[in-house]
């Protein structure tokens, strides 16, 4: 009698919703939409969020749903992989994210400090950030990055303004993180700016049309004029 093989099952999703996912919710969509319109000229760059990524072939109880996370540097092969299965087959893809963020909550902030944290070095995830929108309430602290070093993870240097912002220097994505106001920004020294989500690139490419649309309209006003004036 010739056995048939066993097909092993990836899900997308555990089908449950998240535990503090009205308050996530807003928050990680809108770091991955800014990280995603940063990053969406680089083919070979993945960024993602609240996505399971499997770890060990063979065993789906081995995963990680991180609220947002960056991989660079994926071959063609991986790229159609995560678009067949819509998850990280970590097999597959051939590496862990480069950069993950995780974001506090009453009911992850644990697991985010203590077994997550532990995971994503086993994984080799060279940076590991952590934001806590309430400044504190569940992870002591607003802003933290750590970078790996020989399997540990070591705090990267956070600096404090006078107005109480934080901020720290992701090597990984080449770009500053800051948390204040109540919300997470990232800096682009290079072409000094915000970085800016999708919306608010509309919002702006808007306004500047609408500005170049009025300052034709007025030089059209000026030009008929000064045709009247000189008699023509």
């Amino acid at each position: 009698m010739t056995t048939k093989p066993v097909t092993i099952v990836y899900p997308e999703t555990d089908g449950m919703p998240l535990p503090d996912g009205s308050y996530q919710a807003p928050l990680y969509s809108k770091v991955t939409r800014d990280l995603d319109v940063h990053f969406k000229d680089d083919s070979h760059t993945e960024v993602n969020g609240n996505t399971f990524i499997y770890y060990t072939e063979g065993d789906p109880r081995r995963s990680v749903s991180p609220d947002c996370f960056v991989i660079f540097d994926l071959s063609d092969e991986a790229l159609e992989s995560i678009e067949r299965h819509n998850t990280h087959l970590l097999w597959e893809v051939g590496k862990a994210p480069d950069f993950v963020l995780e974001i506090g909550s009453k009911s992850t902030a644990t697991e985010d400090l203590g077994h997550k944290r532990n995971l994503y070095a086993e994984l080799g995830v060279r940076e590991y950030w952590r934001y806590d929108a309430t400044g504190g309430d569940f992870y002591g602290e607003g802003l933290v990055g750590e970078y790996l070093v020989n399997g540990e993870y070591r705090r990267l240097e956070m600096h404090v303004e006078a107005d109480g912002r934080v901020w720290g220097r992701s090597e990984v994505l080449g770009l500053d993180v800051w948390w204040g106001e109540d919300r997470l920004r990232f800096w682009d020294r290079e072409s000094e700016r915000w970085l800016l989500s999708q919306e608010e690139e509309k919002a702006g490419r808007l306004a500047a049309e609408a500005r170049a649309e009025a300052a034709e309209a007025r030089l059209a006003e000026l030009e008929s004029e000064f045709r009247r004036l000189r008699g023509g």
